[in-house]
């Protein structure tokens, strides 16, 4: 008889519990509608700003189109993507003039990235283009502009037959040439290159740009440090030099007579 007094207070507290997670669940739904709306208004404002950024965009490149190499030195100085160089790509880099990254009106659909070149031996292309869309199912794909490659000059070939021919006798192989990333639409939800040229590298290029001389700096102030000490060491062991140089240029007066 006792035992059977316990059920209804096990029955309460299940039903207790029920109604419990029934009121979790329209509090979720109240939160998961306010996180719906912020999304909404935050691309809203983020879309604002990005026209507003568009005009300190184009001065931007206005002002880098007067440094020579800028967009070479940016990449190459970038840990990532100076990875993903080989030595022909650096030099193929060397006629790029200007970058360009336009994220699509609505923003959350797609980006395009655009690298214009000077006329150069590899390619007759004057623009290299990549774009990434999302449907509206969230699925991303990618397409990019063909290179026209210039008779022998194509990177993308040289780059394997490269690595075919001396990878076995070299431990350090070339990376696979950068240029091939305009013919990978493998994982386009994925492509670490586009996001970090959209997301690290175009919102400021200048950090990466500069990073030498900021190396040069910091390695002169050593230097200094290290010449200050070793003037030092100098002025104290001067007397005894001069005394060795003396009896070495007696020496070397005789040998000559």
């Amino acid at each position: 008889a006792i035992g059977r007094s316990h059920y209804p207070n096990l029955r309460e507290s299940h039903k207790e519990q029920q109604e419990a997670i029934e009121h979790i669940d329209e509090v979720q739904n109240e939160i998961d509608r306010l996180n719906e709306q912020a999304s909404e208004e935050i691309l809203k404002v983020e879309q604002k700003y990005n026209k507003l950024r568009q005009p300190f965009f184009q001065k931007r490149s206005e002002l880098i189109a007067k440094i020579p190499n800028f967009w070479v030195t940016t990449f190459v100085n970038h840990p990532q993507v100076s990875a993903l160089l080989g030595e022909e790509d650096e030099e193929a880099l060397h006629y790029l003039s200007r970058v360009e990254v336009t994220e699509f009106e609505d923003i959350k659909s797609g980006y395009r990235i655009d690298f214009y070149f000077d006329e150069n031996p590899y390619f007759e292309n004057k623009v290299l283009s990549k774009e990434f869309h999302l449907n509206e199912s969230g699925d991303p794909s990618s397409k990019s502009t063909e290179i026209k490659w210039k008779s022998g000059k194509d990177l993308t070939k040289r780059s394997s037959q490269t690595q075919n021919k001396a990878g076995r006798k070299r431990q350090h192989e070339e990376p696979e040439s950068f240029f091939t990333w305009f013919t990978d639409h493998a994982d386009a939800g994925a492509d670490e290159l586009g996001e970090v040229i959209k997301d690290d590298i175009w919102p400021n290029p200048l950090q990466y740009y500069l990073v030498p001389d900021m190396d040069d700096e910091e390695g002169e102030g050593e230097d200094d440090e290290e010449d200050e000490e070793g003037l030092e060491d100098i002025d104290e062991e001067g007397d005894e030099d001069g005394e060795e140089d003396e009896e070495d240029d007696g020496e070397d007066g005789e040998v000559k007579g």
